[in-house]
């Protein structure tokens, strides 16, 4: 991946995390309803960065196990089980981020 697409990227991540945070800052009246708005808009893009994030994650780790198993064969078992338990943890942190989603969607509510 280039710097640019890497710039561009954590750019956007950074605009997710700031309409996050102006979710929260209200309270009472009409600035209940913004905030409300900005909820539901950032509760969908937080767990989409992290589905990409988690999915891109777990493609380079599955790439290189791969890669290892395909040049010492022997080590497959070696590999496997730690490559095994890498894909958990992504994979836990992904569904922490549609946990947050979650709460955040059901402040709305």
């Amino acid at each position: 991946m280039n710097r640019t697409k890497m710039f561009w990227g954590f750019l956007f991540a950074l605009l997710v995390m700031a309409f996050s945070g102006v979710a929260l800052a209200g309270e009472g009246g009409a600035a209940a309803l913004e905030v409300q708005t900005w909820i539901a808009i950032s509760a969908p893009f937080g767990i989409a960065i992290a589905a990409f994030g988690g999915a891109f994650g777990q493609g380079r780790a599955a790439s290189a196990a791969l890669e290892g198993i395909a040049r010492n064969p022997g080590a497959a078992s070696k590999i496997q089980t730690p490559m095994i338990i890498a894909l958990a943890l992504i994979e836990s942190l992904v569904i922490y981020a549609f946990v947050i989603a979650i709460m955040f969607t059901l402040k709305v509510g």
